[in-house]
């Protein structure tokens, strides 16, 4: 029997809802992506098979759950991607909401460089992209008007690269950027990009090196040092280097890199020359100075995690897989509430009213703000043109009451111009976590300058409208004397004839 091929995704959907998963292997070097609030896991390396994992299953962050009891939901019959381990993922094209897929190790010389995979339908594709070698052990970043970056990495088991490469995930091309004052060529290294629009990069190897994935220990060669910080400008396409100071982490490498605010958190990774104080597996850089600190952590501690993945998901951080932990003490996630600067917490239960979950809030607050701008304009320019019928009812009246005053037959003309009232539009291309809330303050800026104008403008004309109210009430009165002058003069020359 023929089955459409829509028909089969929507069957491999619902069978995946019915049944629950886990992953039956330990991973690293996989991939986490988030799409739509369902943070998708894609292949790896089994540690204890030795070899490459052909899994693809995704956590749906959309709804409260507790780390150990987690819902995976399976996809792995829909998955055309060769097994493989350390490749890089992003969410990108047109809509921002395509898994793009760069690279990896494999045996099957078949593999494309790049993959791309639509939530909408859960199918697979692989774009007609030439011109790149893959690549691995490396971090790709894509920036706000979808190009990934690939900086770095593994050509093969003994060349390291320090080359960028960036793929245009609308337009489904390449392009190369700078590489002067790039630094040295290596893998594994950490990397986020910032608001800024500049890609921050930290430590890393240049080296094939061993790890004991009980301890973390880089037993043969050594992880890069984390003194120093690289910064590519995505705008400029120029690269610059940053000195560190405060308590400088060990040089490390596998580790995870995140964006919270100012500040870089960093955790994890396998340690050169490791001991008691410098395998500390949770270290922040504040992006004001470039110092470094151990932050303030409370909860339970779990063991430190390499060749993992961590993704920002509302207020937490949450970090998938890896090695270094016991799968029957610990979860295969980990969530690190991130909310407050000044302790994060270690935690067990994803909370719904995390930021990313208050989506819907957002849009609600935004249309609010809208609402509420519309008909707090609406009573201005309302209240506005009532005072203006108002004040011409008002001349009219004062008009009649100087013709009947005026001896002279002369009518008074004045001709008044409204002020020009000035709709100021702030333009805002950030696309940043702070996309919404920015949003928000550029209509509350824009209605708060329309209502200073109108005000403005108020408070011109009751000026106007004062100054010539006292002005022809002054000439009324002189009027109104000048008459009962001319009165009194007439009545004494009566008496005197």
């Amino acid at each position: 029997m023929f089955v459409p091929l829509t028909y089969k995704s929507m069957l491999v959907e619902v069978n995946c809802q019915m049944t629950p998963f886990k992953p039956s292997v330990l991973l690293c070097g996989h991939t986490a992506t988030l799409i739509d609030e369902k943070l998708y896991i894609l292949d790896g390396y089994d540690i204890y098979g030795n070899q490459a994992v052909n899994q693809f299953f995704y956590l749906d962050v959309s709804v409260q759950f507790n780390t150990q009891e987690l819902s995976w939901r399976d996809l792995s019959n829909n998955n055309k991607v060769p097994s493989h381990y350390f490749a890089t993922s992003v969410n990108g094209g047109a809509n921002n909401n395509t898994l793009f897929l760069f690279g990896g190790v494999t045996s099957d010389q078949t593999m494309a460089s790049v993959y791309t995979f639509n939530p909408q339908n859960n199918l697979w594709d692989t774009p007609k992209i030439v011109g790149v070698n893959r690549k691995y052990e490396l971090t790709g970043i894509i920036n706000y008007e979808g190009k990934f970056y690939l900086w770095g990495g593994t050509t093969n088991g003994n060349d390291f690269a320090n080359d960028m490469l960036i793929l245009d995930t609308i337009n489904f091309n390449w392009g190369k950027g700078s590489v002067v004052n790039a630094p040295i060529p290596r893998s594994n290294y950490g990397a986020t990009l910032l608001s800024n629009n500049k890609i921050i990069y930290i430590g890393g190897v240049n080296e094939n090196v061993q790890v004991d994935f009980k301890t973390l220990n880089i037993n043969q060669g050594s992880a890069l040092p984390l003194s120093e910080v690289y910064l590519y400008d995505t705008t400029n396409d120029s690269w610059n280097t940053q000195t560190t100071s405060g308590k400088i982490p060990s040089n490390r490498a596998g580790f995870s890199t995140i964006l919270n605010g100012q500040r870089i958190i960093i955790y994890g990774g396998a340690f050169s020359n490791s001991n008691a104080e410098d395998t500390t597996a949770l270290y922040v850089l504040d992006l004001t100075n470039y110092n470094w600190y151990v932050p303030k952590i409370s909860g339970k501690i779990p063991n430190s995690r390499a060749f993992h993945k961590a993704n920002v998901i509302g207020k937490y951080m949450v970090v998938s897989f890896g090695v270094g932990y016991d799968r029957t003490i610990e979860s295969d996630i980990l969530l690190l509430d991130i909310s407050n600067n000044e302790e994060y917490i270690w935690t067990t239960n994803f909370d719904l009213s995390s930021p990313s979950h208050s989506s819907n809030n957002k849009t609600v607050i935004i249309l609010g703000f809208l609402l509420g701008g519309v008909l707090l304009l609406v009573l201005l320019v309302g209240g506005f043109f009532v005072y203006k019928w108002n004040k011409n009812k008002k001349e009219q009246k004062v008009n009649y009451r100087n013709e009947n005053y005026s001896n002279h037959g002369q009518e008074e003309i004045e001709i008044s111009s409204e002020p020009t009232v000035s709709v100021i539009s702030n333009s805002n291309n950030n696309h940043e976590q702070e996309v919404t809330s920015t949003s928000a303050d550029n209509i509350r800026l824009s209605l708060q300058v329309f209502k200073d104008e109108i005000l403005q403008a108020l408070k011109q004309e009751i000026s106007q409208d004062l100054k010539k109210e006292i002005s022809q009430n002054l000439k009324n009165e002189i009027l109104q004397a000048f008459r009962e002058e001319n009165i009194h003069i007439t009545k004494n020359n009566e008496r005197t004839e």
